[in-house]
């Protein structure tokens, strides 16, 4: 292929002579046969001199005393012009003595092409960028994932539905569409969900529904659609929350499906995960000592609340350290003088271990996590417990 680097065009002809011939037969009938057609301006010589047209590439091949092939003509003139000349070439009809016979093929639009490369490249170079990166939100998601235990899907019910533990110890139950969204559902920390595995829902799903209660979230798809119906028939459900329109749940990070719950109004952790962090007693920073560290909390909330940021205070609740909660253990450890954390997240096992060994006596988060081992001088306590949502 010729190179296309200031091309526009590439007008492509087949032929078929009556005879066997060179390609410089060819390309001298090409010049001789269009020369002086339309005037100088139109000459191909001309074209090639001021460089609207390239180097003219001829393909054949001769057999049983006839020979075929292409022409191929890079032009970087416009559309109208390089019609004329696949025109004027398609009226060759003689190649030296023989008798020719010129088709154009295409025209094809190089910048189109090169268009669709670059489009193709960059969503190679977007996919390798996703791959390698991770938001700060999906940090703080491994953070509490990796602080608590690993659930795995289970079976349920006589149809083997694929759920998680919460099934069974929640009285609030999602309802998903596969094997794949329960999955999801357990990497966000939340195991109270089961699949329907299907349109037609199963005879344990309705029979759950008459125990507890049930909320769904489906595909933003027509699979979604009929799910949602057909639900609407058999059982009764407390609400209906859809993926984004045209994507399914599978889709969606651990992130996405908390913060669509939180969306819809409904806590994403089943009541089992609360009842257990519960049954472990953890200290909390609302205590009357600890008066001043509740009063500035709710100083720093607003400025905090949303950000997925963390301020460091000293003895004196002086601000000595602001940044993104992705850095947090690390910037903790390279600060002196830290009393308080107060940070927009979750207080996880592996962070009140950090902070403890840097000197933290008191954290405050949005929740907390499952801790299994506080030690005695440390006190934790949450927004919610002050009141602050």
């Amino acid at each position: 292929m010729p190179d296309s680097g200031i091309v526009k065009y590439l007008v492509k002809l087949r032929f078929e002579v009556d005879g066997v011939v060179e390609r410089a037969d060819v390309i001298g009938a090409i010049f001789g046969q269009t020369e002086g057609l339309f005037g100088p301006e139109m000459n191909l010589n001309e074209l090639q001199k001021s460089w609207k047209v390239g180097r003219i590439e001829i393909n054949l091949e001769s057999k049983n005393d006839k020979t075929r092939g292409e022409v191929i003509i890079p032009m970087s003139t416009d559309i109208g012009t390089a019609a004329l000349i696949a025109a004027a070439v398609e009226s060759v009809d003689k190649v030296g003595p023989c008798s020719a016979r010129f088709t154009v093929g295409a025209i094809e639009d190089v910048r189109a092409v090169k268009r669709k490369q670059i489009v193709d490249r960059a969503k190679i170079i977007v996919r390798d960028w996703s791959s390698k990166t991770s938001s700060e939100g999906e940090n703080l998601l491994k953070d509490v994932t990796e602080s608590t235990k690993r659930a795995k899907v289970i079976n349920y019910g006589l149809e083997n539905l694929p759920a998680g533990p919460g099934v069974y110890s929640s009285d609030l139950v999602y309802l998903v569409e596969g094997r794949a969204d329960v999955v999801l559902f357990l990497r966000a920390g939340i195991e109270n969900v089961v699949a329907l595995e299907g349109t037609s829902v199963p005879d344990s799903i309705i029979e759950l529904g008459k125990k507890k209660r049930l909320i769904a979230v489906l595909d933003g798809d027509r699979g979604g659609d009929l799910i949602e119906k057909e639900l609407a028939q058999v059982v009764r459900v407390e609400k209906v929350i859809r993926a984004p329109p045209g994507k399914e749940v599978e889709d969606l990070t651990p992130i996405d499906v908390i913060n669509m719950l939180r969306a819809e109004k409904v806590e994403p952790l089943s009541s089992s995960r609360r009842e257990r962090s519960a049954e472990k007693p953890v200290p909390k920073v609302m205590e009357e000592a600890e008066e001043p560290v509740v009063a500035k909390t709710r100083e720093l909330f607003s400025s905090l609340n949303g950000t997925l940021e963390a301020v460091l205070l000293d003895q004196t609740l002086q601000e000595i350290g602001r940044f993104p909660i992705s850095e947090l253990v690390q910037k903790m450890e390279g600060t002196s003088g830290a009393q308080y954390l107060i940070f927009d997240g979750i207080v996880t096992q592996r962070l009140v271990e950090s902070a403890a060994k840097v000197g933290v006596k008191g954290i405050i988060g949005h929740r907390t996590g499952e801790l299994n081992q506080v030690p005695d001088d440390v006190r934790i306590g949450t927004f919610r417990d002050l009141g602050l949502e």
